[in-house]
């Protein structure tokens, strides 16, 4: 699960059968629903019994291998990818590509799940690139601007 994307149908039958689980007490008995299987999914304390939807589930483990490659350059499954996929690009910023592997369709699956949360630490700032990185959420132009006479480049035309 925290490698390939299960198939929605996969995740749905493996739900059901954790269901009947739950619900039935005999082979014989038809057993009693009396909450939906998304009221049980929620959270305990929003008055589920915090099962998980296998889904999000899935997907949340898939995110953390995407964080990995976003984190540990020095990595070997990161350089692997690196070079297969996303040469000159950073994983936020690769495209699926021509006849990409399962497990390459599957962490692909959570980019924009990454792109909603991932936030860059500026830290020192030693190792933070300026020069044509669009930091700004602005469609139009996500450029930094500035009017300093030490920088001679202009990032944003308009």
């Amino acid at each position: 699960m925290s490698v390939f994307l299960l198939p929605m149908k996969t995740c749905k039958a493996i739900e059901i059968v954790m269901s009947k689980y739950w619900w039935q007490s005999q082979k014989q008995s038809r057993g009693v629903s009396w909450l939906s299987w998304n009221k049980l999914c929620n959270h305990k304390n929003s008055g589920g019994l915090g099962f998980k939807d296998l889904r999000q589930y899935n997907i949340a483990l898939l995110g953390k291998q995407s964080w990995r490659l976003l984190v540990n350059e020095s990595a070997l499954v990161t350089r692997v990818f690196k070079a297969r996929y996303f040469p000159k690009s950073s994983f936020l910023a690769a495209p699926l590509g021509n006849n990409p592997s399962y497990v390459w369709r599957s962490l692909f699956e959570t980019k924009n799940l990454m792109l909603a949360g991932v936030r860059k630490s500026i830290a020192s700032g030693l190792q933070t690139p300026i020069l044509d990185v669009p930091w700004l959420p602005h469609e139009d132009c996500p450029f930094v601007q500035s009017d300093h006479p030490a920088l001679k480049i202009s990032w944003c035309l308009h």
